[in-house]
């Protein structure tokens, strides 16, 4: 028997079916990115193919006789065209080869103990980011066109139109060469990582202050927006409390906004960590990207490029998620 429904009423759909619709409206944009990481990974090949010199004659040991160094580049495939190289790499990855380094390690073994250093520190920066900006943006947004406002904008452009480089050297000037608070460098313990808890804090910060200010713009600027719509308006009119209307009335129409500038966010503080990593001596994947251009290093390279790629290509799906969810309630 057909159910009729009343004109203009609203059919809830059941478990299943939102689930269904979700992921489908996730799909397409993870096939999108998962096309451009293999565009990259390729772009990674043919660049590294390009820099002078080779992985042969980097790592090779001083004082090799040209036979020794065709015999090298035979032996890591550099006789080969990039392509079929690339070709078979790629043809690996999925089952978690990603090759062997110019030295003769597995690329997987070496990115085991740093990678897990740089997920810690850009996961860190990530929440500290989140929760500044949240912080920030709600306040500024429960007082439009005031002092705090404007103080809180110019503070927020300010920080984000910074360089990390620029932070890190600023931060290190002040809590590490000026004040001796903290320490200037990483000491990696036997583990490989940081001795302490205060070798985090620079290059903590250094990530997140400029990822404070481009979400607290963010949060700003979705809060305003719904500001704007008529529910909020009523809920004003009615006499409720500020932070009732920020937490039940603005933050959840706001939502796909900011999951959208904390996906942003995610990639920019593991582009941002090789800086960063580099400058404080940090054990993470910087250090080990600078040696592997260095050594003209193809695996390493995209062995690094592949692991953030991920990553990242993770937290823009968790993203999406989200915001179609909360699209889909806001409907």
């Amino acid at each position: 028997m057909t159910t009729l429904h009343p004109p203009g009423a609203v059919v809830s759909e059941t478990g299943p079916a939102r689930i269904l619709r979700v992921a489908g409206r996730a799909a397409r944009p993870a096939a999108h990115r998962l096309v451009l990481l293999v565009v990259l990974l390729a772009a990674v090949f043919a660049a590294v193919g390009l820099l002078p010199g080779d992985a042969a004659g980097a790592t090779a040991d001083r004082g090799a006789s040209a036979a020794e160094l065709a015999a090298r580049r035979t032996a890591l495939g550099l006789d080969r065209p990039w392509p079929e190289r690339f070709w078979d790499w790629m043809t690996a990855l999925p089952t978690g080869d990603l090759g062997t380094t110019a030295r003769g390690e597995h690329v997987t073994d070496v990115l085991s103990g740093p990678f897990p250093n740089t997920l810690l520190l850009g996961t860190l920066a990530l929440f500290l980011a989140v929760g500044g900006a949240l912080l920030l943006g709600s306040w500024a947004a429960l007082r439009p066109k005031g002092r705090a406002d404007r103080t809180i904008d110019t503070l927020a452009t300010t920080a984000f139109a910074l360089p990390e480089f620029v932070v890190s050297v600023a931060l290190l000037l002040l809590l590490s060469q000026w004040t001796g608070w903290l320490p200037a460098v990483t000491l990696a313990g036997p583990d490989g990582t940081p001795e302490s808890w205060t070798m985090l804090v620079l290059p903590l910060l250094s990530l997140a202050i400029p990822q404070i200010g481009w979400n607290t713009r963010i949060v700003r600027g979705a809060l305003a927006d719904q500001a704007d719509l008529p529910h909020v308006r009523a809920a004003v009119l009615d006499g409720l409390p500020r932070r009732r209307i920020l937490t039940h009335h603005m933050l959840p129409g706001a939502l796909p906004a900011i999951a959208a500038g904390i996906a942003t966010s995610a990639g920019m503080l593991l582009g941002g960590a090789v800086v960063v990593e580099t400058l404080f001596n940090y054990p993470g994947i910087g250090a080990v990207l600078a040696t592997a251009i260095t050594d003209r290093d193809t695996p390493l390279v995209a062995g690094v490029v592949a692991a953030a790629g991920a990553a990242i290509s993770l937290l823009l799906l968790l993203a999406d998620l989200v915001r179609t969810t909360a699209l889909g309630e806001h409907r």
